[in-house]
């Protein structure tokens, strides 16, 4: 079987969660300004990290996507910190593939409700992709739109659920 190109994963390699964070720093800190200088909170200690793997990159710009899930209460989850790397953003299966393997991820480990706050200019891709516009807000500045996913269009897989423990080492 032919290796893909790009896959979607759980980052749990230390240089895929590296990249993680540092492509999470460079879209939200550097290119849209929406923290100073380091968008890292209390959420990424019990968040999952999902990654976009180019795998004809070198090692250290393999991480070309990156979004978090995390599990809020029992059986709802959130997605969170989605982001395409710039020279990706183009290619328009980056973004969808992080927006599935979250959510399927999550369903495969009991969600029965997967929700995100997406950005306005975001809105109409997410509707694409099966998302519900629930509420309008402004989150650091900006218009947000509270969405929920339509689980019908993300079937569970496989995925097995690691601990969080040691997950995140990463500074």
């Amino acid at each position: 079987m032919a290796l893909h190109r790009y896959s979607f994963e759980l980052a749990q390699l230390p240089h895929d969660l590296e990249g993680y964070f540092a492509l999470r720093q460079a879209i939200f800190c550097e290119e849209q300004g929406l923290f100073d200088h380091d968008d890292a909170d209390t959420l990424d200690g019990v968040a999952y990290p999902i990654v976009a793997i180019d795998h004809e990159s070198a090692l250290e710009n393999r991480v070309v996507g990156v979004v978090r899930i995390y599990e809020k209460s029992p059986r709802l989850w959130y997605g969170g910190r989605l982001g395409v790397h710039p020279n990706y953003r183009r290619v328009g299966r980056i973004g969808k593939g992080l927006i599935h393997k979250a959510v399927t991820t999550a369903n495969t480990w009991g969600c029965d409700r997967f929700l995100a706050t997406v950005q306005e200019q975001n809105v109409r891709f997410f509707q694409r992709l099966h998302w519900n516009s629930l509420e309008e807000m402004v989150l650091c500045d900006r218009d947000h739109h509270l969405m929920e996913a339509d689980l019908a269009h993300y079937p569970p897989g496989d995925e097995v659920r690691p601990g969080l423990a040691g997950l995140l080492q990463v500074s």
